[in-house]
């Protein structure tokens, strides 16, 4: 376990009674990028936060190089959502916040800022930022920090595609120092920038692999217009449609099934995602 940024083990954690993680087992290696992708309410932020040590766990045991997260002073970045600036400061009088708390805290910002959109933005105050803009600050200020392992809680959500772009090539570049990331999503274009994903549903990991090995497992994927669901709907595993691009799909086991106005199509990261946290849902809310 020494040679991991992260280990946790049979992690438990419950809420007002209910149980958000389930004896979950999670191991981040150096220089890894690890995803976790769930829908909204899936646990993903209670991990994230549990990990960090900024939560409580009810069981079971996290470590940082061999240690108690607990006993490591500065070990992570963590970034939550809205919960990093303070509304009455300026941009740039938040920085400097973290400059003056933080000694990890480097001068990245200024490229981060710039590569963001943001630099002429930073004299504002942040109550008068967009949704966007207050994450590209939260992004930047995170990002600037020296830390083994950043625990990034939903990066990229409210960013228009080519800030997510960006973001993506923030984190590859800081690969190179290896520094691991955890990132938790529920938009499925973040997962080409991972190692490996974990997938999470109802606070346990139902899946998890590098990208390929999880697209791999998919069973075929069958395309047709909306007019067609219900005929789609009879043959889908589980019953469960989605929709994409204003198309219907489903997931067959039968490869042999041919239908008229239906074709079999390549999956994407999209299906992927329906696929392990979605059609999970479908089961249970069929139980």
């Amino acid at each position: 376990m020494s040679e991991s940024v992260l280990h946790a083990e049979n992690l438990e954690k419950s809420l007002d009674g209910d149980r958000i993680l389930k004896s979950l087992d999670l191991e981040v290696k150096p220089g890894e990028t690890l995803v976790i992708m769930g829908a909204n309410g899936s646990g993903k932020s209670t991990l994230l936060s549990c990990l960090a040590g900024s939560k409580e766990i009810d069981g079971g045991r996290i470590e940082s190089f061999g240690s108690s997260v607990r006993g490591v002073d500065g070990f992570a970045s963590l970034l939550v959502q809205d919960s990093l600036c303070l509304d009455r400061l300026t941009g740039k009088e938040n920085i400097e916040f973290y400059q003056r708390a933080d000694p990890r805290f480097t001068g990245r910002w200024r490229e981060y800022t710039q590569e963001m959109g943001i630099n002429d933005e930073l004299d504002k105050e942040v109550e008068n930022y967009s949704g966007g803009m207050r994450r590209k600050l939260e992004l930047s200020i995170s990002l600037s920090n020296d830390a083994p392992v950043y625990l990034l809680d939903e990066p990229t959500a409210a960013l228009d595609l080519k800030t997510v772009r960006d973001t993506h090539a923030i984190i590859k570049e800081h690969k190179n120092t290896d520094a691991a990331f955890v990132i938790s999503t529920h938009l499925s274009l973040d997962a080409r920038i991972a190692d490996r994903i974990a997938f999470l549903s109802d606070g346990e990991i139902v899946a998890e692999g590098s990208p390929q090995k999880l697209m791999d497992q998919l069973p075929e994927v069958l395309e047709t217009d909306l007019e067609n669901n219900e005929q789609l709907r009879e043959h889908a595993i589980d019953n469960f449609t989605f929709t994409v691009d204003d198309k219907i799909r489903g997931f067959v086991s039968d490869n042999s099934i041919q239908m008229e106005n239906m074709q079999s199509i390549d999956p994407s990261y999209t299906d992927m995602f329906n696929y392990y946290t979605e059609l999970p849902k479908q089961k249970d809310d069929q139980n």
